[in-house]
C-alpha cells in the first residue's frame, strides 16, 4: 500500500494530543516525532486516507498550531 508522508511543525505541547487523535481513527495515519523541541513531526498516511487526514488537520489547526513543512529527502 502506498503512503504519503507529510512533515508538519506543530505546537510541541500538543504532539501527544495530535498523536492520540490520529490513533483514535484506527489505521488512518501514523505520527512520528522528528524533533520534540521544535514540534517537528511526520505523518505517514495511506493513499485512501489522505483527504480524511487533511480535513482532520484543518479542523485541529483551528485551535492548535499546525504548519506544513517542505518534504525532506
Amino acid at each position: 500500500m502506498q503512503c504519503q508522508k507529510k512533515y508538519l511543525r506543530v505546537d510541541r505541547r500538543q504532539i501527544g494530543f495530535i498523536k492520540f487523535i490520529l490513533e483514535a481513527y484506527d489505521g488512518i495515519a501514523n505520527l512520528t516525532t522528528i524533533d520534540a523541541g521544535l514540534g517537528i513531526v511526520s505523518i505517514n498516511i495511506p493513499e485512501g486516507c489522505i483527504d480524511i487526514v487533511d480535513n482532520l488537520l484543518e479542523i485541529l489547526g483551528r485551535d492548535i498550531l499546525i504548519e506544513p513543512l517542505e518534504e525532506r529527502g
